[in-house]
């Protein structure tokens, strides 16, 4: 059974945007390709620090996280070559779907003076890169068992070729965007 937001995405944000950007083909439309979520470790904490934050990831993803290692040894920041010094989840099609759908209606607002995500953090290919600087917003994560607060890179990449077009295409998701 296909997600919520999945439906919404049929039935309703591709005839808007059809309509706004007067597409002549429906492969020319724009959506979702995949989320990325990331969390980079400080090298310096302890070996356990990589294993928590998998773990995090791990419930609030639903999928088993990749650890990132080094490829190079850097001796000012400390780090050797293979030390392990993130994780990251890449969710597609039905996941990636319930994911968003669960960042947008429960974690998002649960951020303590939240109003709303800046508009300006595209890349120029039509790609959306945001922060969240405390992983205890999602309800997954038990507030008694966390540790230490880790924060993650969140990445959604569109199939638009342009910054307007993924604009359009998250705002017609619902994504909470900032007023100016």
């Amino acid at each position: 059974m296909k997600s919520r937001l999945y439906k919404k995405y049929t039935d309703e944000v591709v005839p808007a945007l059809k309509a706004k950007h007067n597409f002549q083909n429906v492969h020319q439309i724009p959506k979702f390709v995949k989320i990325v979520v990331n969390m980079g470790v400080p090298a310096s904490l302890e070996k356990g620090a990589i294993d928590d934050a998998a773990k995090d990831l791990a419930s609030i993803t639903g999928r088993k996280p990749v650890i990132s290692k080094a490829k190079k040894a850097v001796a000012n920041f400390k780090l050797r070559e293979g030390q392990p010094i993130g994780c990251r989840v890449t969710l597609r099609g039905d996941a990636m779907f319930e994911f968003f759908d669960r960042l947008v209606a429960t974690s998002l607002p649960r951020i303590r003076d939240f109003r709303g995500l800046s508009p300006r953090k595209f890349d120029g290919r039509g790609n959306y890169t945001f922060g969240i600087a405390d992983q205890s917003i999602f309800p997954e994560i038990e507030l008694e068992k966390i540790k230490r607060t880790q924060g993650m890179d969140v990445t959604i990449v569109t199939t638009a070729p342009n910054d307007v077009q993924a604009l359009d295409l998250l705002k017609l998701m619902g994504f909470p965007f900032a007023e100016k």
